[in-house]
């Protein structure tokens, strides 16, 4: 086998002068080939939609407390008295329930919340002396939340938990039943007043819309439910006039950008 040792052919240079004129036309032949940004309009835009709740929440609670006894005396607890309370507490809780079922609520809108225990302290009324003792005991504590899905018939609920001897009525707490529905047309409303916005800017500079060229979200559509708290005279009315749902406020903003040309496809 006989190897070939000729010598390699030289490659051909280039000189200085040409060089540089190749390496300046690589930029203009990329402008070339680059299309110009397209003039455009930005606009951002706000909706803010209201609706009338179809929902609501309501919410109780029932408590039991131990006799105080004093302190010292409370080391090891009360289990007899405790489990008396507890004995009360789960007593009241069904007489609740059926009262609320006779009221025509489902039992499966009937939500009874876990047992709470919680230690008190309080001081004894002084003495001639002037020195309280002090004492302990616990309470314990159940909360029950009521799904309603006809809000003409709160009136008729507030009474049935009143009658049976709730220890608070916290409030209502105002929803809808489909708030992807609702999110959905704040969203829609804040497109369309973009829509809007951008051809009347557009009139009034004499340009015409073009493509659609970028939409983003300033603010995802925000819904909140509202709670109304109750009362001390609602308590003792049962509340009727002061569970109006009014409106629930859902928010909305957007960025929308078009392509704009000038008058008669002039840029």
């Amino acid at each position: 086998m006989k190897l070939d040792r000729r010598p390699a052919l030289p490659l051909p240079r280039l000189s200085g002068g040409l060089l540089a004129l190749a390496l300046a036309a690589l930029p203009l032949a990329a402008m070339a080939d680059a299309s110009p940004a397209p003039h455009r309009l930005d606009v951002q835009a706000r909706a803010e939609l209201e609706v009338v709740p179809d929902q609501a929440t309501l919410s109780a609670r029932l408590w039991e407390r131990t006799p105080a006894i004093a302190q010292r005396d409370a080391s090891g607890g009360d289990a007899l008295a405790l489990s008396q309370a507890r004995s009360r507490l789960e007593e009241r809780a069904a007489t609740l329930i059926q009262a609320l079922e006779a009221a025509g609520v489902d039992r499966d809108a009937i939500s009874a919340g876990s047992l709470s225990v919680q230690p008190e302290m309080l001081r004894e009324p002084s003495g001639q002396d002037g020195d309280g003792k002090m004492l302990a005991r616990t309470r314990l504590e159940r909360p029950v939340n009521i799904e309603i899905n006809e809000l003409d018939r709160l009136p008729t609920i507030l009474d049935a938990l009143t009658e049976a001897g709730v220890d608070a009525l916290d409030g209502v707490t105002y929803d809808l039943a489909d708030r992807d529905a609702a999110t959905d047309e704040a969203l829609n409303q804040a497109l369309q007043r973009a829509k809007h916005k951008a051809e009347l800017m557009a009139k009034s500079l004499g340009v015409e819309l073009g493509d659609v060229l970028s939409v983003s979200e300033n603010q995802a559509p925000v819904f909140q439910p509202r709670m109304m708290a109750m009362s001390a005279d609602a308590r003792e009315s049962g509340g009727a006039t002061e569970y109006r749902p009014g409106s629930l406020s859902i928010d909305a903003a957007v960025s929308v950008g078009w392509e704009i040309e000038g008058p008669q496809g002039e840029e």
